[in-house]
């Protein structure tokens, strides 16, 4: 099978396929072809217009993938809301069908209407995940590559799909752009750090053959593999040294923030206006000298440099306590040695002797020695407290972890205050 720019195409699929190579994969699937759009940097760019396969054969092919219930189907459309009717229409026929397949979409964040956002907040956790592309915040740099996108009404989307706690966001940024410097790339990373995806993705430019950014690298002075992966090297504004130190930024962002494991010290940074930017470039520096690019990143590996870094801090209490909050709250039992402030059995005694026989919602007195030796415990200031939305008091308490999950998109242990 071999698609066609321009012309009508079917899916390839059959159903025969799924009982073999394709058993327990992940199926990708096109209901257009092409790009409204023409960024420089794109393939899609190289040939003009969109094919849109008519709403009935999405539905008719989509059907007869579902049957063979997949986990997820990735969508490759380049912009999948590029018509808004249409892909509300596909929205409204994968969300009839609950099959526990989720699916995958490339999304222009400022291409949304009133009603997409209707239908999106009834739509359960799990089921969508949106991968949009910002590539960059900066006017020069959007100019420069020919992207046209209205960063403000994005952004607004944005955080409009991160309150609805149901779809999972992963946001890209392109490091490599012409006309993109250290300085604009900064804020760019910090705009979308401060929107909250659960996915930054700091990829570097390819000069793909046939682009029209291929055509335009002298111009630019981007100096790149002329072999795959074809990946910027240097350009006019971004020396290879720099552009190497922002390339292992990003390794430390995808491996400290692109999971579940520190939520809350991130809304801590932000909370306290502390630059993004900034904070991860410290990171970076502890990192290496943890030799992190050489070793598997663990939780624990994580975990030891983030407190390596906050050795160093006036809020070193603070961050401690929220990454042993947040290293419980990832189902963990208890925190590692160079963690832990207190003993898990000193807490735990001093709870049986504190807590009533009957506590409403957690145990009776037939279950409160089960409950007592099930659970994990951590006492917290105030201050710990007020910033993880537990207590406003002020007063220090002690936090229970419950084996039952939160809810959206983000699972933790659920987290109660004794």
């Amino acid at each position: 099978y071999r698609a066609v720019s321009g012309r009508p195409f079917f899916s390839p699929y059959r159903p025969q396929d799924f009982a073999g190579f394709l058993a327990n994969r992940q199926i990708y699937y096109e209901s257009s072809r092409g790009c409204p759009f023409f960024c420089s940097y794109c393939l899609s760019s190289v040939k003009h217009g969109v094919f849109h396969k008519e709403i009935e054969t999405v539905r008719h092919e989509l059907a007869d993938i579902l049957e063979q219930r997949p986990v997820i189907i990735k969508f490759i459309d380049r912009t999948f809301n590029d018509d808004p009717h249409r892909a509300l229409a596909i929205w409204r026929f994968l969300a009839a069908r609950p099959v526990g397949t989720r699916f995958h979409f490339e999304i222009a964040p400022d291409r949304f209407t009133g009603e997409m956002f209707a239908f999106l907040a009834t739509v359960p956790p799990d089921l969508f995940q949106f991968e949009i592309g910002i590539q960059s915040t900066d006017p020069e740099t959007l100019a420069a590559v020919n992207r046209k996108m209205d960063v403000e009404l994005a952004a607004a989307n944005i955080r409009r799909l991160v309150r609805l706690d149901s779809i999972h966001l992963h946001v890209d940024l392109i490091l490599g752009l012409p006309r993109d410097t250290a300085e604009s790339f900064r804020r760019s990373f910090n705009r979308v750090f401060e929107l909250e995806p659960h996915h930054i993705q700091m990829g570097q430019l390819k000069v793909l053959p046939e682009t029209a950014i291929r055509n335009e690298a002298e111009n630019f002075g981007i100096i790149y593999c002329e072999q795959p992966p074809y990946e910027v090297l240097a350009t006019r504004w971004l020396d290879h040294r720099t552009i190497g130190h922002l390339h292992a930024l990003g390794e430390c962002v995808e491996a400290f923030y692109n999971n579940r494991f520190f939520r809350s010290l991130w809304r801590y940074i932000l909370n306290r206006r502390e630059e993004p930017f900034l904070f991860f470039q410290a990171l970076l520096a502890t990192a290496k000298e943890h030799g992190f690019f050489e070793l598997a990143r663990t939780p624990e590996l994580l975990t030891r440099i983030l407190c390596e870094l906050a050795a160093g801090r006036p809020d070193r209490e603070l961050l401690l306590e929220l990454l042993r909050y947040d290293w419980l709250r990832c189902g963990h039992r208890l925190p590692p040695r160079y963690l832990d402030p207190a003993p898990a059995c000193d807490i735990r005694a001093e709870m049986r002797k504190k807590l009533p026989q009957n506590y409403a919602g957690l145990f009776t007195y037939r279950d409160r020695d089960e409950f007592l030796k099930q659970r994990s415990f951590l006492r917290l200031s105030g201050a710990a407290l007020r910033e993880i939305g537990l207590s406003r008091s002020g007063r220090a308490g002690t936090v229970c972890f419950l084996p039952e999950q939160t809810a959206g998109v983000i699972k933790h242990s659920r987290a109660v205050l004794l």
